[in-house]
């Protein structure tokens, strides 16, 4: 991995009244990785397990899914999001972005069936999923923040 800095790990969610699901990335800073699906009934307990992961994982930051509406207004999900992440924060060891997440768990469905998963094997897997796509559109945005192409001085 020479010529590549590791980064450190941030941490995606996409937050669910009965499912959350939680994504990783790698030590480059550039793929999502599905880590596992929290049952979210309980909220205080599926707090508790983001923050283990986050420290297992040691992560700089986690990014949270907020859901908009396709106009961008904040709906009632929204400030689930919102309250969810108030919970959540005093427990972590970093800090916490929300992140539009407009049809990613639509996204995620898709995907996870052009894959030739099963919808009804997909209850378990497609919040994982979901927060794999959130989580690498961020990543996505800060690579293009950085890219090496816009530093490259034109030739003369």
């Amino acid at each position: 991995m020479s010529g590549y800095a590791l980064v450190p790990r941030v941490l995606g969610i996409d937050f669910g009244q009965a499912r959350i699901g939680v994504a990783v990335s790698d030590e480059l800073g550039m793929l999502a990785h599905p880590v596992e699906t929290i049952p979210g009934g309980n909220v205080a307990t599926a707090a508790k397990r983001i923050a283990e992961i986050a420290r297992d994982k040691k992560v700089a930051r986690v990014i949270l899914g907020l859901p908009r509406h396709m106009n961008g207004a904040a709906g009632i999900a929204a400030e689930n999001v919102k309250a969810f992440a108030a919970k959540l924060a005093p427990l972590l060891p970093c800090a916490i972005e929300l992140w539009d997440e407009r049809l990613s768990t639509t996204a995620a469905n898709r995907a996870l069936r052009d894959g030739g998963v099963k919808t009804r094997q997909t209850r378990g897997i497609v919040d994982q999923v979901a927060a794999q796509m959130i989580l690498q559109s961020y990543l996505d945005s800060r690579q293009s923040l950085h890219s090496p192409a816009a530093e490259i001085p034109p030739r003369d």
